[in-house]
């Protein structure tokens, strides 16, 4: 638990505005597919089939007249004779039904499981970190995805089409309109449908896979030794050994800095940086590079001295000073994406775009998102939260203030390290706490064992992330970042992020129902569980609230974190309309448009509050690259979180605990209807404005 810029002139014409854009044709790709190039099955083939069933079952009709629509939809004349299949595999009376959806669902957590395991396993030294640098092969194991052909396997052995013809095929609007008298039973028949309502060739959901093995490469060893990145006025402001990755640990080495006498400088610094990453204008030579100096203000690159050389600095780095850039790999593995999506596009019908599966796959229309998005940016509370940053920090805010946090985490990040590295010195010591850990959290001693006892550590090379099981007798799989010295708060404050996660994993597996609801509504939903444990790292290790985390500071922190990831997630979406808009850029082009758009989004929203006119700072997640279309997920996430927190606020931490386990067990059902059994509301912003506005009214 997942899982997308100006300064090169280039001559294309400037990026047009977003808009909706029409179904792309068909990529080349596809068109050498069976699947695409096979016959549809004719009219009077699916009138015969239906009157050969109807004869045998007239009472069945309005069943039989929908179960072979939805079959004969993806049905081709190479799958053989229509009649023959649905007369045969057509379950007649309700004990027969019964009988098929206890064998699919229990063949689909098998299924689940082991490819899951299998994939893990592959990945394993590409993403587990060992001591060693990943061989060779690693990165091609990497980029295998066992269950690439598992779809495509399911429609040629018909099975796909046992369930449509058997089960009601629903789309997002069905569900908006029907879902509240939905049983638990006809949940799980949605989500065993929604498995197969489309017909994608392994071949080229093999690709997409491996667009992401490949990002996930990149993103995972952007690293950036701060010892050796100079300050405006030359100066080192960083220890040595300090290796921080993109964006994560540079976004929240800069809100550590607030704490620092240095702070200002620092941040500074590091808002340069980024923005050299963005515009691909950071030389690529100092890319994880400790034996060269960089001043991202000027872009000069020097040999490092000796003497400030880490020890354990990689020797296959290089030694000669260039300022040649990156070239614009970033856009590049943004551009695979788009291509392999596209060649996707013509086997989604129900939602023929990646932007259209994304929202499809939330079960929020994007229209809905975007409100959301702009409801937040667009509201007049921003200038007054500006203005109290502002007079907190004594001087005009600035671009680094888009990441400003309103908790006080009452003592400087080195402080912080010092207390989590002797507490964790390698992953087994944080897993070896987690029964404490989760008892402070109000589960009791029975329940903290039982949910360790589901879960493994592994130490990452990445940024870490949470890896859920999808079989009963697997364990989760959390992966963290542990230094040689230790586990750093940076990587102790994402363990705890994606213990939530896990836990949330564990009981929505173990603890529920019908496995094939195992989950939650959407990735947003899984964020919003992590965000509650993420919110009590420092209680976990023993400190005391702090002051900065009062009712009033956590509604403004929560106001202030949503409105920061939300404007990166309207330039997401804005790009990635802009790709469909444009099928045929270059990674040049992308750039600039990507630029241009994070610019004019910034000056809209950011600039009036944080000045910094042109900046391309909007576009720095590295989601956007391995993971694109996620961001917004992390702005429902942050309002998702804010009304279960706002429920939950003020309880014991027994109630916190059986509150959170009761939630994670609603499973996949609609998000509206999942909010509103947890919280008695729908999701959206208002609650959160609401409490922000009740927020800034109180001294």
């Amino acid at each position: 638990m997942k899982r997308l810029l100006v300064l090169l002139a280039i001559s294309c014409r400037p990026p047009e505005p977003p808009v909706k854009p029409a179904p792309p044709p068909a990529a080349p790709a596809a068109a050498s597919s069976p699947a695409a190039a096979d016959v549809p099955v004719a009219a009077a083939d699916i009138a015969a089939a239906k009157h050969a069933l109807v004869a045998k079952y007239p009472a069945r009709a309005a069943d039989i007249e929908r179960g072979v629509d939805q079959v004969a939809k993806l049905w081709r004349t190479s799958d053989g004779n229509l009649a023959d299949f649905c007369t045969e595999q057509f379950a007649a009376d309700p004990a027969a039904r019964d009988a098929l959806f206890a064998r699919l669902e229990a063949m689909f957590e098998q299924l689940d499981g082991h490819v899951l395991e299998a994939d893990r396993s592959a990945k394993w030294g590409a993403e587990v970190e060992n001591g060693h640098a990943p061989l060779p092969v690693d990165g091609l194991l990497a980029g295998y995805e066992l269950g690439a052909h598992v779809t495509e396997d399911l429609f040629q052995t018909k099975v796909a089409f046992a369930i449509l013809l058997n089960f009601p095929l629903t789309t997002l609007a069905d569900r908006l309109r029907d879902g509240a008298h939905y049983d638990r039973r006809t949940w799980a028949e949605v989500r065993l449908t929604r498995r197969v309502d489309s017909r994608v060739p392994g071949s080229l959901s093999a690709a997409a896979s491996a667009a992401e093995a490949d990002a996930d490469a990149y993103v995972a060893a952007y690293n950036i030794w701060m010892h050796h990145v100079l300050g405006e006025d030359g100066a080192r402001r960083w220890p040595s050994g300090k290796r921080l990755i993109s964006h994560w640990n540079l976004r929240d080495e800069l809100k550590a800095n607030y704490a620092d006498a240095d702070g200002p400088a620092k941040q500074r610094t590091i808002v340069k940086l980024m923005e050299r990453i963005v515009t691909q204008t950071i030389p690529a030579a100092v890319i994880d590079n400790p034996h060269l100096d960089w001043n991202p203000f000027t872009n000069a690159v020097t040999v490092a001295p000796p003497t400030e050389v880490e020890a354990d600095a990689p020797k296959d780095r290089a030694t000669t000073p260039s300022q040649e850039r990156e070239p614009d790999k970033r856009f590049d593995h943004v551009l695979a994406h788009f291509r392999a999506a596209r060649a996707i596009d013509p086997f989604t019908p129900t939602a023929p775009t990646y932007i259209e599966r994304a929202f499809d796959g939330a079960e929020i229309p994007e229209d809905r998102v975007r409100k959301i998005l702009t409801d937040v940016l667009d509201s007049p509370l921003s200038a007054k939260v500006a203005a109290e940053i502002q007079s907190k920090l004594h001087r005009p805010l600035e671009p680094q203030d888009l990441w400003y946090s309103f908790a006080d985490k009452g003592a400087p990040e080195a402080d912080l390290d010092k207390l989590t590295r002797a507490k964790y010195p390698t992953a087994a010591a944080f897993a070896a706490d987690i029964p404490r850990i989760l008892r402070d959290l109000g589960f009791t001693a029975d329940r903290a064992t039982y949910l360790a006892d589901h879960i493994a550590v592994d130490p990452a090379r990445g940024a870490g992330h949470a890896m859920g099981a999808r079989r009963r007798g697997d364990k989760a799989h959390l992966r963290t970042r542990v230094e040689p010295g230790g586990m750093d708060y940076k990587g102790y404050n994402i363990a705890v992020h994606e213990l939530g996660h896990n836990i949330e994993q564990t009981f929505s597996l173990y603890d529920i129902d019908h496995t094939l609801l195992s989950g939650v509504p959407n990735i947003a939903f899984t964020e919003a569980l992590a965000f509650l444990f993420q919110a009590r790292d420092l209680e976990l290790l023993g400190r005391p609230r702090p002051s900065g985390a009062s009712e009033r500071a956590r509604v403004l922190d929560t106001f202030w974190a949503t409105r920061e990831i939300a404007g990166s997630a309207l330039v997401e979406i804005d790009v990635w309309h802009w790709l469909y808009a444009h099928p045929t850029a270059t990674a040049a082009e992308l750039r600039a448009a990507t630029v241009q758009i994070a610019q004019q989004t910034w000056d809209r929203y950011y600039a009036p509050l944080l000045n910094g006119k042109g900046t391309a700072l909007l576009g720095i997640y590295s989601h956007t690259i391995a993971s694109p279309l996620y961001l917004f997920n992390y702005v429902l996430g942050h309002t998702i979180a804010f009304q279960v927190e706002e429920h939950l606020n003020g309880k014991p931490k027994a109630v916190f605990a059986t509150e959170f386990e009761r939630d994670a067990r609603q499973g996949q059902i609609l998000p509206d209807l999942w909010m509103q059994s947890a919280t008695g509301a729908p999701v959206g912003a208002q609650p959160l404005l609401d409490a922000t506005a009740r927020a800034l009214a109180t001294p």
